[in-house]
Formats: structure tokens, C-alpha cells, sequence
């Protein structure tokens, strides 16, 4: 009953607010653009609406993807999760040319709505650029520019919408789907896996699926609405506006697996020098020890003093501790609890390394050869400090 009272009160006021009426001729379509892998923000694709009326002579792209850094405490406000995005409104030619510039994919679909409805979702449009609607608190996967498509439809046509998830035959977790995505920028992938916690590795609904461009295009292939009593396909047209080529994958650094495997084979190099000797490689644990425990204290942060929840509940914190940074300041006077930190973070390494494949959160595999060594290190630190300590 809300949800009909809130849904009147918007159709009320921009209907009363905005006088300007779409002619019979007028489409509203859902844009979907394809993915390029030239940035990590664009590896996922695009949407947005199109409202074409070549009586009015409008064409116009409603695009829920702009932010702007000028907004009042960017920086604080986006690492505290309160990051805010708005819809900006372009002319759909200059919109949709770039995307093809770019060599994305371009499809339309154009949806079966009577001339009511069209004025609806259009007056909404109009009422959501308005500078004081025009933002909205983003998430990455629950609130983004593709689920916002999805969702005003839903908000201005209520129950007369309905979109069937029963085309998703697979079970992936929300954490699968951006991998799928990101093959082809494994730091990106890395950064994500590293950062987002278990909140992520839950089983996608079909709904959830639709944080992702791609499947805002499926859900409204397969979404229906009721005209007359009877119900019909939601998009009454599907259009092939522009198909990618083959894309150039662009050159980056060194895959982590590698980066990672090398840090792994020094460690060993030096641990083996540290035994010939007798004396522990202190600045290369510095090192270690040290980045992880800055990831590690990140990763606290975005727990408990932010509001990115996907980042919550973070499992590599079992190998990125914060008391690693302790531990590093600790090396200056030489504390004889080292050794057993050291001790019980070799057990904590060689535990993780074990369970790694049934833990509840999806690890990056890249991170074996770091957890590798830093278990190497710790049982080195271990076992050089016992042996220097007094009997």
C-alpha cells in the first residue's frame, strides 16, 4: 500500500511540475553498452535510457554513471562509502557515437509502453535532473548506473512491471560475476578480491545479476507489462545499433601471479642465505611484513570505519594482520614475544594455506605464492630467534 501511495505522489508532482507532452511518435528505449577494457571503471559496460520524440525534435540520453570530483568532500566521502553519483542527461547522437568510437557494442531496446506510460517515465526523467534530485547514493552492486535503469521503471510503473529471473540458469556469486569481467585486468580483479569481503561471495539473485549491463539487457528481454488486463513483452523492439570488433587487449604490467611467485622465490633465496649465516634478513621482512600489515590495517578501516559494506567481514585479513605493523616497529628492540609471534603467524599461514579452497570467501589465487612467503619468513623469524635465545 506504500509503495502505490508513493508511486501516486511522484506520478502527481511531475506531472503538475512539468508541462512539456511527448507526441504519439515519442520512444523511451534502454541503452545498453558493451564493456572495454581500456579502465577498470568500464570493464563492466554501461546503460541508459534514450527518449527519442522527432516531433519535439528530442533525443536524449538519461545516463546514471557521472560523479563529480568537485562535489564537496570527494575524496573523505568516497572512502568512507558515502559516494554519491548523478544522472546526467546528454544528446543521445554525441552518446552514442562515443561509445562506438570506443568499439563497444551499442544495442536499443524500445520498450512497449502506451502514450501514459511514456509521459510517466519521461516527467519522471525530467524531475530526477533537477539539481536537487539529480544525485544518488551509489553502491556498487545495489545501487550503480546499470540497477538504476531497472529501478526507476520499477518505481514509476509499480505491479504494471514485471521482470522474470527465471532466464538465469547459473549460480554464480556476485565476486564470480566481476571476475568474469575482469580476466583481462588481473590487478583490477586483485584490487577487488583484496578489498571486498564476504558480502560478495553470496549467490546472485537474478535481480542481483543485474548490477551488471549485460544483464539489465536480459532482465528487460525477459520482463513483461500489463496493458489492457493483458500481459506483454516489455521491450516491444531490439535493436542492433553497433557490434564490437575483436578487442586489442591492452599491455599491462606483469601478471600478479608472477609478481607474487617472484617475491615467493626471494624469500626462499634469502631464507636459505639466513641459515648459511645464521642471522635474519631483517629489511626484507621490513618489507614484507610491512605492506602486508598496510593492507591489512586498509582493510580494518573499510570494516568498522566506513559504510562500503561489501568490504565488511574481509577474510584476507587471516594473511594482510594489522599487527604486522607492530611486529615491524618491533624489530628496533628485538622483544622476546617476536618469537612467538612469529610462531603463530607461521601456523596461521600454513592453516590458510590449507583450508584455502573450502573457506566461505573466494581468495585470489595470485596471493598463494605472498602467503607462501610470508609463512617462509615467519617460520625463518621462528626459528633464527629460538636458536639465538638464551636455553
Amino acid at each position: 500500500m506504500k509503495r502505490i501511495v508513493l508511486i501516486f505522489l511522484i506520478s502527481f508532482l511531475v506531472t503538475s511540475t512539468f508541462a512539456q507532452k511527448l507526441s504519439e511518435h515519442a520512444t523511451i528505449s534502454v541503452i545498453t553498452c558493451g564493456p572495454f577494457q581500456g579502465e577498470l571503471y568500464s570493464a563492466f559496460g554501461h546503460s541508459a535510457y534514450r527518449v527519442y520524440d522527432p516531433v519535439l525534435h528530442i533525443d536524449e540520453a538519461y545516463n546514471y554513471g557521472i560523479f563529480d570530483f568537485n562535489q564537496p568532500n570527494f575524496y573523505l566521502n568516497f572512502a568512507r562509502g558515502y559516494l554519491y553519483y548523478k544522472l546526467g542527461v546528454n544528446d543521445y547522437q554525441q552518446f552514442q557515437s562515443f561509445y562506438i568510437y570506443y568499439n563497444r557494442k551499442v544495442h536499443e531496446q524500445v520498450l512497449n509502453l502506451t502514450e501514459p506510460q511514456k509521459q510517466k517515465l519521461y516527467d519522471y526523467l525530467q524531475w530526477n535532473r533537477l539539481p536537487e534530485n539529480e544525485h544518488y547514493r551509489y553502491d556498487y552492486f545495489y545501487n550503480n548506473c546499470a540497477t538504476k535503469i531497472r529501478d526507476v521503471i520499477s518505481t514509476v510503473l509499480g505491479e504494471d512491471v514485471t521482470f522474470d529471473g527465471s532466464y538465469v540458469t547459473t549460480r554464480y556469486t556476485i565476486r564470480e560475476l566481476t571476475d568474469i569481467y575482469l580476466k583481462h585486468q588481473p590487478w583490477g580483479d586483485l584490487g577487488i578480491d583484496i578489498g571486498l569481503g564476504l558480502p560478495i561471495d553470496k549467490v546472485a539473485t537474478p535481480s542481483e545479476y543485474m548490477f551488471l549491463p549485460d544483464y539489465v539487457e536480459s532482465g528487460f528481454d525477459h520482463a513483461t507489462i500489463i496493458q489492457n488486463g493483458t500481459w506483454i513483452p516489455l521491450v516491444k523492439e531490439k535493436i542492433s545499433i553497433y557490434e564490437s570488433r575483436d578487442e586489442e587487449i591492452p599491455e599491462g604490467p606483469p601478471h600478479p601471479i608472477y609478481v607474487f611467485g617472484f617475491v615467493m622465490l626471494v624469500a626462499l633465496a634469502i631464507s636459505i642465505w639466513d641459515f648459511k649465516r645464521n642471522k635474519l634478513s631483517t629489511a626484507f621482512d621490513v618489507i614484507l611484513f610491512g605492506s602486508a600489515g598496510v593492507v591489512g590495517g586498509s582493510l580494518f578501516f573499510l570494516w568498522f570505519f566506513t559504510d562500503h559494506h561489501a568490504s565488511a567481514k574481509n577474510l584476507n585479513m587471516l594473511w594482510a594482520l594489522p599487527t604486522h605493523l607492530i611486529a615491524v616497529f618491533a624489530f628496533v628492540k628485538k622483544p622476546a614475544w617476536l618469537r612467538k609471534y612469529f610462531f603463530a603467524i607461521a601456523i596461521a599461514q600454513a592453516m590458510l594455506l590449507l583450508f584455502w579452497r573450502i573457506l566461505p570467501q573466494q581468495l585470489n589465487a595470485a596471493l598463494i605464492p605472498l602467503v607462501i612467503a610470508l609463512l617462509i619468513r615467519s617460520a625463518v623469524q621462528y626459528y633464527l630467534r629460538k636458536a639465538a635465545s638464551p636455553q
